[in-house]
């Protein structure tokens, strides 16, 4: 009676499995750019816009293959650094994806990745989250162990049920590096939504001790911006809510995935001291400021 229940709950589940894998694939699109380049990218919405990877759009022409149809997109966002863009394309009532948030994660849960590989369409791996960022960490990346290979980028990361947690982008050490929703949420809010300090900086390495830190020096303020009211041209940010540059990048990605409003703790050091200092971030403007 066990055995024949055990039998009968993994039928089940596989049905299940078979079920969110084909809807995931209806969702999941292939993407021909410049040269040969093959990639992946997820219908963010039944309108006509699909999320890929920043390095899968090479050149002009990009074709998305999307059931049977053969349809030309169009980039209307993208950005290098944080390895995203947004395309459109001429259709309506598309298969949208199942977006969800990647901050519930833990680690062992299980995930599916879609993708193009070597010309295969909507092929399938499963896998494990490997970590899980720390509470309140801004980073965008989600780390799995699933088994990618070139073609998979762009293509979606994603829960048993379905839900897509994030796009895939590279493999580092055996790891799947996904992009995450809180991410991409904000790589798709308007310019205008985008926070800033309102500061001009330059990347900076200070020798203290044994272990190198990084950090940035404040060379000039935007008048009646927020770091304007509580840093100083010369004061070296070390970092942002008690959390140390690992690497320079860390700032941009962090301003990536804040809004508007958000308080941040700002960690500076200033001549000999290290101080802290409260500001408000507003939003970004035109104009030189590189934060």
């Amino acid at each position: 009676m066990n055995s024949f229940f055990n039998l009968e709950r993994a039928a089940e589940f596989d049905t299940q499995l078979t079920d969110v894998i084909q809807r995931l694939q209806q969702s999941t699109v292939q993407l021909q750019s410049g040269r040969g380049s093959m990639g992946s990218g997820v219908i963010w919405n039944a309108d006509g816009l699909i999320l890929t990877n920043a390095h899968v759009v090479r050149g002009r022409a990009i074709i998305a293959l999307i059931g049977n149809r053969q349809l030309e997109a169009r980039v209307i966002r993208k950005d290098e650094s944080l390895d995203l863009a947004a395309l459109v394309v001429n259709a309506r009532n598309l298969p949208e994806a199942t977006i969800a948030p990647s901050l519930n994660l833990r680690v062992g849960e299980m995930v599916i990745a879609v993708g193009n590989p070597a010309g295969l369409h909507n092929a399938v791996n499963l896998g494990i989250i490997h970590t899980v960022a720390p509470p309140q960490s801004a980073s965008p990346w989600i780390q799995a162990d699933v088994r990618l290979a070139p073609g998979y980028s762009g293509g979606p990361l994603a829960t048993l049920a379905g839900q897509v947690l994030g796009i895939n982008s590279m493999i580092v050490d055996g790891r799947a590096f996904a992009i995450s929703t809180e991410a991409i949420d904000r790589f798709l809010a308007s310019q205008s939504e985008q926070p800033r300090l309102g500061a001009m900086l330059q990347p900076v390495v200070l020798a203290q001790g044994r272990k190198p830190i990084r950090g940035w020096v404040i060379t000039d303020l935007t008048p009646n911006s927020p770091a304007a009211g509580q840093l100083l041209i010369g004061d070296v940010v070390l970092g942002i809510n008690d959390r140390p540059f690992l690497q320079h990048r860390d700032l941009a990605d962090w301003l990536k995935l804040a809004k508007p409003g958000d308080r941040w703790q700002v960690t500076v050091l200033r001549g000999d001291r290290q101080l802290q200092r409260n500001l408000i971030l507003d939003r970004k403007t035109e104009g030189r400021e590189a934060a």
